[in-house]
Protein backbone atom coordinates (compact mmCIF):
# COMPACT_ATOMS: atom_id res chain seq x y z
CA UNK A 1 0.00 0.00 0.00
CA UNK A 2 2.48 2.78 0.84
CA UNK A 3 4.36 1.78 -2.25
CA UNK A 4 1.56 2.24 -4.40
CA UNK A 5 0.64 5.55 -2.62
CA UNK A 6 4.01 6.79 -2.96
CA UNK A 7 3.76 6.09 -6.85
CA UNK A 8 0.48 8.06 -6.66
CA UNK A 9 2.44 11.42 -5.28
CA UNK A 10 4.13 12.25 -8.32
CA UNK A 11 1.95 13.34 -11.55
CA UNK A 12 -1.35 13.10 -10.22
CA UNK A 13 -2.53 16.53 -11.65
CA UNK A 14 -0.97 15.85 -14.79
CA UNK A 15 -3.20 12.70 -15.73
CA UNK A 16 -6.19 12.29 -17.30
CA UNK A 17 -9.57 11.79 -15.27
CA UNK A 18 -9.29 8.25 -16.35
CA UNK A 19 -5.95 7.70 -15.32
CA UNK A 20 -6.78 9.14 -11.90
CA UNK A 21 -9.57 6.57 -11.51
CA UNK A 22 -6.94 4.13 -12.27
CA UNK A 23 -4.33 5.12 -9.79
CA UNK A 24 -7.15 5.26 -7.01
CA UNK A 25 -8.25 1.79 -7.80
CA UNK A 26 -4.30 0.55 -7.65
CA UNK A 27 -4.21 1.45 -4.54
CA UNK A 28 -7.42 0.80 -3.21
CA UNK A 29 -8.95 3.53 -2.41
CA UNK A 30 -11.76 3.43 -5.10
CA UNK A 31 -13.30 0.14 -6.85
CA UNK A 32 -14.97 -0.40 -10.02
CA UNK A 33 -18.65 0.65 -8.73
CA UNK A 34 -17.03 3.65 -6.69
CA UNK A 35 -15.97 5.13 -10.05
CA UNK A 36 -19.05 3.80 -12.10
CA UNK A 37 -21.00 5.91 -9.52
CA UNK A 38 -18.50 9.02 -9.90
CA UNK A 39 -18.44 9.13 -13.91
CA UNK A 40 -22.20 8.90 -13.48
CA UNK A 41 -22.20 12.00 -11.58
CA UNK A 42 -23.05 10.75 -8.11
CA UNK A 43 -26.24 10.51 -6.31
CA UNK A 44 -29.61 11.28 -7.89
CA UNK A 45 -31.83 9.71 -5.79
CA UNK A 46 -34.07 12.37 -5.41
CA UNK A 47 -35.79 9.91 -2.47
CA UNK A 48 -32.59 10.41 -0.47
CA UNK A 49 -32.75 13.88 -0.48
CA UNK A 50 -36.34 14.34 1.15
CA UNK A 51 -34.88 12.03 4.05
CA UNK A 52 -31.96 14.38 4.41
CA UNK A 53 -33.93 17.81 4.04
CA UNK A 54 -37.35 19.62 3.59
CA UNK A 55 -39.06 21.21 0.07
CA UNK A 56 -36.76 19.05 -1.80
CA UNK A 57 -36.16 20.25 -5.88
CA UNK A 58 -33.04 18.62 -6.76
CA UNK A 59 -28.84 18.74 -6.01
CA UNK A 60 -26.51 21.33 -6.19
CA UNK A 61 -23.30 18.99 -6.51
CA UNK A 62 -19.58 20.22 -5.71
CA UNK A 63 -16.60 19.33 -7.92
CA UNK A 64 -14.77 16.77 -5.65
CA UNK A 65 -11.17 16.09 -5.74
CA UNK A 66 -8.19 14.56 -4.03
CA UNK A 67 -5.12 16.11 -2.57
CA UNK A 68 -2.18 14.03 -2.77
CA UNK A 69 1.18 14.19 -1.34
CA UNK A 70 0.22 14.37 2.30
CA UNK A 71 1.94 12.07 5.22
CA UNK A 72 0.58 13.27 8.87
CA UNK A 73 2.14 11.08 11.57
CA UNK A 74 3.91 8.94 9.44
CA UNK A 75 0.45 7.68 7.56
CA UNK A 76 -0.06 8.57 3.88
CA UNK A 77 -3.24 9.90 2.74
CA UNK A 78 -5.44 10.68 -0.15
CA UNK A 79 -7.52 13.46 0.62
CA UNK A 80 -11.04 13.92 -1.03
CA UNK A 81 -12.25 17.58 -1.02
CA UNK A 82 -15.37 18.93 -2.40
CA UNK A 83 -15.16 22.44 -3.31
CA UNK A 84 -15.60 25.26 -6.02
CA UNK A 85 -12.60 27.43 -5.70
CA UNK A 86 -9.94 26.84 -7.93
CA UNK A 87 -6.23 26.82 -6.60
CA UNK A 88 -7.21 25.15 -2.88
CA UNK A 89 -6.38 21.61 -4.11
CA UNK A 90 -3.60 22.12 -5.92
CA UNK A 91 -1.63 24.46 -3.28
CA UNK A 92 -2.41 21.59 -0.70
CA UNK A 93 -1.07 18.71 -2.45
CA UNK A 94 2.03 21.37 -3.82
CA UNK A 95 2.75 22.44 -0.45
CA UNK A 96 2.08 19.24 1.18
CA UNK A 97 4.95 17.56 -1.14
CA UNK A 98 7.29 20.25 0.11
CA UNK A 99 6.64 19.32 3.54
CA UNK A 100 7.13 15.81 2.45
CA UNK A 101 11.10 16.54 1.38
CA UNK A 102 11.90 18.48 4.08
CA UNK A 103 10.19 18.17 7.35
CA UNK A 104 7.02 16.59 8.73
CA UNK A 105 3.07 16.80 9.55
CA UNK A 106 2.15 15.76 12.70
CA UNK A 107 -1.44 15.96 14.96
CA UNK A 108 -3.08 15.45 17.94
CA UNK A 109 -6.54 15.56 19.80
CA UNK A 110 -6.86 17.11 23.22
CA UNK A 111 -9.96 16.08 24.98
CA UNK A 112 -12.57 14.26 24.49
CA UNK A 113 -15.44 16.12 25.61
CA UNK A 114 -18.40 18.19 23.79
CA UNK A 115 -20.69 20.32 25.51
CA UNK A 116 -24.34 20.66 26.03
CA UNK A 117 -25.79 23.99 27.63
CA UNK A 118 -28.87 23.98 30.27
CA UNK A 119 -29.84 27.63 30.98
CA UNK A 120 -31.70 28.87 33.77
CA UNK A 121 -32.12 32.43 32.97
CA UNK A 122 -33.54 34.46 35.74
CA UNK A 123 -32.98 31.60 39.11
CA UNK A 124 -35.20 33.16 41.58
CA UNK A 125 -32.60 31.95 44.31
CA UNK A 126 -29.00 31.70 42.91
CA UNK A 127 -26.93 30.34 45.70
CA UNK A 128 -29.16 27.96 46.78
CA UNK A 129 -30.20 26.61 43.19
CA UNK A 130 -26.38 26.36 42.78
CA UNK A 131 -25.58 24.22 45.78
CA UNK A 132 -28.78 22.06 44.79
CA UNK A 133 -26.68 21.46 41.28
CA UNK A 134 -23.74 20.59 43.21
CA UNK A 135 -25.05 18.75 45.35
CA UNK A 136 -26.66 16.66 42.53
CA UNK A 137 -24.18 16.18 39.66
CA UNK A 138 -23.69 12.37 40.18
CA UNK A 139 -27.57 12.17 39.72
CA UNK A 140 -27.83 14.28 36.76
CA UNK A 141 -24.39 11.98 35.12
CA UNK A 142 -26.53 8.94 35.63
CA UNK A 143 -29.64 10.41 34.51
CA UNK A 144 -28.37 11.46 31.44
CA UNK A 145 -26.55 8.22 30.62
CA UNK A 146 -29.83 6.41 30.96
CA UNK A 147 -30.62 7.89 27.61
CA UNK A 148 -27.31 7.51 26.47
CA UNK A 149 -26.93 3.75 26.44
CA UNK A 150 -25.97 2.59 23.43
CA UNK A 151 -23.01 4.67 23.36
CA UNK A 152 -22.21 3.93 27.29
CA UNK A 153 -21.78 0.77 26.06
CA UNK A 154 -19.43 1.92 22.97
CA UNK A 155 -17.78 3.56 26.19
CA UNK A 156 -18.58 7.02 25.73
CA UNK A 157 -21.35 9.23 27.64
CA UNK A 158 -21.68 12.01 30.12
CA UNK A 159 -18.70 12.10 32.50
CA UNK A 160 -18.83 15.68 34.31
CA UNK A 161 -21.52 18.46 34.76
CA UNK A 162 -19.81 21.69 35.36
CA UNK A 163 -22.39 24.83 36.78
CA UNK A 164 -21.77 28.90 35.50
CA UNK A 165 -22.76 32.13 36.44
CA UNK A 166 -23.16 34.40 33.56
CA UNK A 167 -23.87 38.04 33.98
CA UNK A 168 -26.96 38.96 31.42
CA UNK A 169 -25.99 41.76 28.92
CA UNK A 170 -29.30 43.25 30.15
CA UNK A 171 -28.51 44.10 33.22
CA UNK A 172 -30.47 42.49 34.96
CA UNK A 173 -29.00 40.00 37.16
CA UNK A 174 -27.05 36.56 36.66
CA UNK A 175 -28.39 33.27 34.53
CA UNK A 176 -27.08 30.34 35.45
CA UNK A 177 -25.80 27.68 33.12
CA UNK A 178 -25.14 24.01 33.34
CA UNK A 179 -22.66 22.55 31.06
CA UNK A 180 -23.40 18.87 30.47
CA UNK A 181 -19.93 17.18 29.25
CA UNK A 182 -20.25 14.28 27.11
CA UNK A 183 -17.57 11.58 24.90
CA UNK A 184 -19.41 10.97 21.95
CA UNK A 185 -17.20 8.40 20.53
CA UNK A 186 -16.84 8.51 16.83
CA UNK A 187 -20.18 10.53 16.33
CA UNK A 188 -20.18 14.79 15.88
CA UNK A 189 -22.46 13.93 19.24
CA UNK A 190 -25.29 17.08 18.18
CA UNK A 191 -28.31 14.90 18.37
CA UNK A 192 -27.01 12.77 21.46
CA UNK A 193 -25.69 16.01 23.96
CA UNK A 194 -28.90 17.49 23.21
CA UNK A 195 -31.50 14.39 24.42
CA UNK A 196 -28.79 14.32 27.54
CA UNK A 197 -29.84 17.85 28.04
CA UNK A 198 -33.83 17.37 27.32
CA UNK A 199 -33.52 14.52 29.29
CA UNK A 200 -32.62 16.61 32.19
CA UNK A 201 -34.54 19.84 32.34
CA UNK A 202 -37.42 18.03 34.26
CA UNK A 203 -35.01 16.84 36.84
CA UNK A 204 -33.17 20.01 37.33
CA UNK A 205 -36.79 21.80 37.87
CA UNK A 206 -38.31 19.86 39.66
CA UNK A 207 -35.07 19.71 42.20
CA UNK A 208 -34.37 23.72 42.03
CA UNK A 209 -37.78 24.75 41.88
CA UNK A 210 -36.23 26.90 39.25
CA UNK A 211 -37.46 26.86 35.30
CA UNK A 212 -34.93 26.23 32.30
CA UNK A 213 -35.33 28.19 29.25
CA UNK A 214 -33.64 25.87 26.99
CA UNK A 215 -31.16 23.24 26.25
CA UNK A 216 -28.39 23.53 23.77
CA UNK A 217 -25.13 21.86 22.65
CA UNK A 218 -22.62 24.48 22.27
CA UNK A 219 -20.29 24.97 18.96
CA UNK A 220 -17.21 26.19 20.95
CA UNK A 221 -15.60 23.23 22.56
CA UNK A 222 -12.97 23.93 23.79
CA UNK A 223 -12.72 21.04 25.96
CA UNK A 224 -12.01 18.95 22.65
CA UNK A 225 -8.82 20.76 20.54
CA UNK A 226 -6.92 19.33 17.43
CA UNK A 227 -3.77 20.53 17.40
CA UNK A 228 -1.39 20.00 13.61
CA UNK A 229 1.88 20.76 13.79
CA UNK A 230 4.23 21.37 10.97
CA UNK A 231 7.97 21.39 10.89
CA UNK A 232 10.06 22.78 8.19
CA UNK A 233 13.99 21.90 7.91
CA UNK A 234 16.62 24.43 7.33
CA UNK A 235 14.13 26.44 5.24
CA UNK A 236 16.06 29.45 3.47
CA UNK A 237 15.72 32.31 5.99
CA UNK A 238 14.30 35.18 3.89
CA UNK A 239 11.29 32.90 3.24
CA UNK A 240 10.92 31.84 6.77
CA UNK A 241 11.02 35.59 8.17
CA UNK A 242 8.25 36.22 5.04
CA UNK A 243 6.26 33.62 6.71
CA UNK A 244 6.96 34.44 10.32
CA UNK A 245 5.59 38.17 9.79
CA UNK A 246 2.37 37.18 8.05
CA UNK A 247 1.76 35.12 11.35
CA UNK A 248 2.62 38.26 13.47
CA UNK A 249 0.23 39.91 11.26
CA UNK A 250 -2.86 37.65 11.69
CA UNK A 251 -2.20 37.55 15.14
CA UNK A 252 -1.95 41.34 15.58
CA UNK A 253 -5.06 42.44 13.46
CA UNK A 254 -8.34 41.53 13.24
CA UNK A 255 -8.95 42.04 10.09
CA UNK A 256 -6.37 40.27 8.60
CA UNK A 257 -6.61 37.34 11.07
CA UNK A 258 -10.44 37.05 9.54
CA UNK A 259 -8.94 36.27 6.32
CA UNK A 260 -6.04 33.83 7.27
CA UNK A 261 -8.42 32.38 8.86
CA UNK A 262 -11.07 31.94 5.75
CA UNK A 263 -7.35 30.62 4.47
CA UNK A 264 -6.87 27.77 6.95
CA UNK A 265 -10.92 26.87 6.45
CA UNK A 266 -10.49 26.23 2.84
CA UNK A 267 -8.30 23.41 3.76
CA UNK A 268 -10.65 22.22 6.34
CA UNK A 269 -14.31 22.93 5.03
CA UNK A 270 -13.80 20.59 1.55
CA UNK A 271 -13.00 17.57 3.66
CA UNK A 272 -15.96 18.21 5.90
CA UNK A 273 -18.06 18.18 2.96
CA UNK A 274 -16.62 15.42 1.34
CA UNK A 275 -17.35 13.17 4.25
CA UNK A 276 -20.91 14.35 5.08
CA UNK A 277 -19.78 17.02 8.20
CA UNK A 278 -21.26 19.56 8.96
CA UNK A 279 -18.73 22.19 8.18
CA UNK A 280 -21.09 25.23 9.67
CA UNK A 281 -20.81 24.18 12.94
CA UNK A 282 -17.00 23.55 12.73
CA UNK A 283 -16.57 27.06 11.29
CA UNK A 284 -18.84 28.86 13.92
CA UNK A 285 -16.70 26.82 16.67
CA UNK A 286 -13.43 27.69 15.31
CA UNK A 287 -14.12 31.82 14.65
CA UNK A 288 -15.65 31.83 18.59
CA UNK A 289 -12.32 30.10 19.64
CA UNK A 290 -10.21 32.49 17.43
CA UNK A 291 -12.09 35.31 20.03
CA UNK A 292 -11.59 33.40 22.70
CA UNK A 293 -8.94 35.68 24.07
CA UNK A 294 -11.41 39.17 23.73
CA UNK A 295 -9.62 39.56 20.58
CA UNK A 296 -10.27 37.82 16.98
CA UNK A 297 -7.30 36.36 16.33
CA UNK A 298 -5.34 33.49 13.63
CA UNK A 299 -5.88 29.61 14.68
CA UNK A 300 -2.76 29.25 13.09
CA UNK A 301 0.92 30.25 14.45
CA UNK A 302 4.63 29.92 12.53
CA UNK A 303 7.46 30.73 14.24
CA UNK A 304 11.21 29.68 14.15
CA UNK A 305 12.92 27.38 15.77
CA UNK A 306 16.56 27.39 15.04
CA UNK A 307 17.18 26.81 11.40
CA UNK A 308 13.86 25.44 11.38
CA UNK A 309 10.07 26.93 10.40
CA UNK A 310 7.15 25.57 12.34
CA UNK A 311 3.61 26.15 12.23
CA UNK A 312 0.54 25.08 14.44
CA UNK A 313 -2.89 25.08 14.56
CA UNK A 314 -5.04 24.91 17.19
CA UNK A 315 -9.22 24.24 17.35
CA UNK A 316 -12.16 22.80 17.76
CA UNK A 317 -12.91 20.51 15.00
CA UNK A 318 -15.83 17.98 16.19
CA UNK A 319 -16.34 16.23 13.26
CA UNK A 320 -18.12 12.21 12.94
CA UNK A 321 -17.51 9.50 11.06
CA UNK A 322 -21.08 7.55 11.60
CA UNK A 323 -24.77 8.75 11.91
CA UNK A 324 -26.17 11.75 10.23
CA UNK A 325 -25.32 12.06 6.78
CA UNK A 326 -22.23 10.58 6.23
CA UNK A 327 -24.50 6.96 6.84
CA UNK A 328 -26.95 7.51 4.88
CA UNK A 329 -25.22 9.90 1.62
CA UNK A 330 -23.18 7.48 -0.91
CA UNK A 331 -20.64 10.50 -1.87
CA UNK A 332 -19.69 11.08 2.00
CA UNK A 333 -19.00 7.27 2.98
CA UNK A 334 -17.12 7.48 -0.30
CA UNK A 335 -15.15 10.61 0.90
CA UNK A 336 -14.53 8.84 4.08
CA UNK A 337 -13.46 5.31 1.87
CA UNK A 338 -11.23 7.21 0.40
CA UNK A 339 -9.70 8.74 3.29
CA UNK A 340 -9.01 5.69 5.10
CA UNK A 341 -9.60 7.34 8.73
CA UNK A 342 -10.35 4.31 11.67
CA UNK A 343 -11.98 7.21 14.00
CA UNK A 344 -13.95 10.66 14.17
CA UNK A 345 -10.29 11.50 16.02
CA UNK A 346 -8.57 11.00 13.23
CA UNK A 347 -10.47 12.76 10.69
CA UNK A 348 -10.27 16.16 12.76
CA UNK A 349 -6.39 15.72 13.26
CA UNK A 350 -6.42 15.32 9.15
CA UNK A 351 -8.43 18.46 8.68
CA UNK A 352 -6.17 20.45 10.65
CA UNK A 353 -3.23 19.63 9.20
CA UNK A 354 -4.77 20.09 5.63
CA UNK A 355 -5.99 23.64 6.78
CA UNK A 356 -2.50 24.49 9.00
CA UNK A 357 -0.81 23.44 4.94
CA UNK A 358 -3.49 25.04 3.56
CA UNK A 359 -2.45 28.20 5.27
CA UNK A 360 1.00 27.43 5.01
CA UNK A 361 0.56 28.25 1.15
CA UNK A 362 -1.52 31.05 1.44
CA UNK A 363 0.98 32.98 3.38
CA UNK A 364 4.28 31.85 1.46
CA UNK A 365 3.23 32.81 -1.68
CA UNK A 366 1.87 36.35 0.22
CA UNK A 367 5.24 36.91 1.15
CA UNK A 368 6.80 36.33 -2.04
CA UNK A 369 4.83 36.17 -5.53
CA UNK A 370 1.32 37.51 -4.10
CA UNK A 371 -1.67 35.83 -4.35
CA UNK A 372 -2.96 36.58 -7.69
CA UNK A 373 -0.45 35.36 -10.04
CA UNK A 374 -1.20 31.80 -9.10
CA UNK A 375 -4.31 32.09 -8.59
CA UNK A 376 -5.25 33.47 -11.31
CA UNK A 377 -3.53 30.68 -13.34
CA UNK A 378 -5.79 28.22 -12.11
CA UNK A 379 -8.85 29.99 -12.88
CA UNK A 380 -7.93 30.34 -16.38
CA UNK A 381 -9.99 27.26 -16.97
CA UNK A 382 -12.83 28.88 -15.32
CA UNK A 383 -12.55 31.94 -17.34
CA UNK A 384 -12.53 30.07 -21.07
CA UNK A 385 -15.42 28.12 -20.12
CA UNK A 386 -17.07 31.77 -19.29
CA UNK A 387 -16.39 32.96 -22.57
CA UNK A 388 -17.86 29.66 -24.15
CA UNK A 389 -15.01 27.20 -24.56
CA UNK A 390 -16.79 23.92 -24.82
CA UNK A 391 -14.14 21.28 -25.84
CA UNK A 392 -10.74 20.05 -24.30
CA UNK A 393 -8.91 21.77 -27.52
CA UNK A 394 -11.09 25.25 -27.03
CA UNK A 395 -10.58 25.10 -23.11
CA UNK A 396 -6.87 24.35 -23.68
CA UNK A 397 -6.04 27.10 -26.35
CA UNK A 398 -8.04 29.72 -24.46
CA UNK A 399 -6.22 28.63 -20.95
CA UNK A 400 -2.83 28.55 -22.64
CA UNK A 401 -3.05 32.45 -24.08
CA UNK A 402 -4.45 33.58 -20.98
CA UNK A 403 -1.34 32.28 -18.99
CA UNK A 404 0.54 34.68 -21.81
CA UNK A 405 -1.44 37.06 -20.47
CA UNK A 406 -1.36 36.80 -17.78
CA UNK A 407 2.78 36.80 -17.29
CA UNK A 408 3.03 39.80 -19.41
CA UNK A 409 0.25 41.88 -17.75
CA UNK A 410 -0.18 40.21 -14.32
CA UNK A 411 -4.01 40.31 -14.94
CA UNK A 412 -6.41 38.17 -17.20
CA UNK A 413 -10.42 39.00 -17.69
CA UNK A 414 -12.95 37.35 -19.50
CA UNK A 415 -13.18 39.31 -22.65
CA UNK A 416 -9.35 38.39 -22.61
CA UNK A 417 -10.74 34.65 -22.93
CA UNK A 418 -13.26 35.62 -25.42
CA UNK A 419 -11.32 37.58 -27.51
CA UNK A 420 -8.87 34.37 -27.52
CA UNK A 421 -11.61 32.10 -28.04
CA UNK A 422 -12.90 34.04 -30.91
CA UNK A 423 -9.35 34.29 -32.74
CA UNK A 424 -9.33 30.08 -31.92
CA UNK A 425 -12.87 29.69 -33.64
CA UNK A 426 -12.04 32.04 -36.45
CA UNK A 427 -8.65 29.91 -37.88
CA UNK A 428 -6.25 32.65 -36.01
CA UNK A 429 -4.89 31.12 -33.53
CA UNK A 430 -0.98 31.44 -33.69
CA UNK A 431 2.07 32.72 -31.94
CA UNK A 432 0.70 36.29 -32.06
CA UNK A 433 -2.02 35.65 -30.26
CA UNK A 434 -1.28 36.92 -26.68
CA UNK A 435 0.12 39.58 -28.47
CA UNK A 436 -3.01 40.82 -29.82
CA UNK A 437 -5.13 40.12 -26.31
CA UNK A 438 -2.71 41.95 -24.22
CA UNK A 439 -2.38 45.45 -26.81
Amino acid sequence: MDKKLNSLLGGFSKLSRSERFEKLIEIGALNKDDVNYLRSGGIADMDLAEHCIENVIGYFQLPMGVATNFQINGKDYVIPMAVEETSIIAAASKNAKWIRSSGEITAEVIGDQIIGQIQIAKPNDIEKTKAILNENKTRFISLANAVLESLVRRGGGVDAIQIREVKREDGLGNMLVIHVLCNPCEAMGANLINQACEALKPHIEELTGEVVNMCILSNLVDTKLTKASVRIRNIDRDLAKGIVEASVFANSDPYRACTNNKGVLNGIDPILVATGNDWRAVEAGIHAYAASSGQYKSITKWYLDGADLVGELVAPIIVGTVGGVTKIHPTAQLGLKILNVESSSELSQVAAAVGLVQNLGAVRALSTVGIVNGHMKLHAANLAIAAGADSEGEIAHVKRELENVLNSQSRITLQNAKDALDFYRKGKAGNNVSTQLSQ
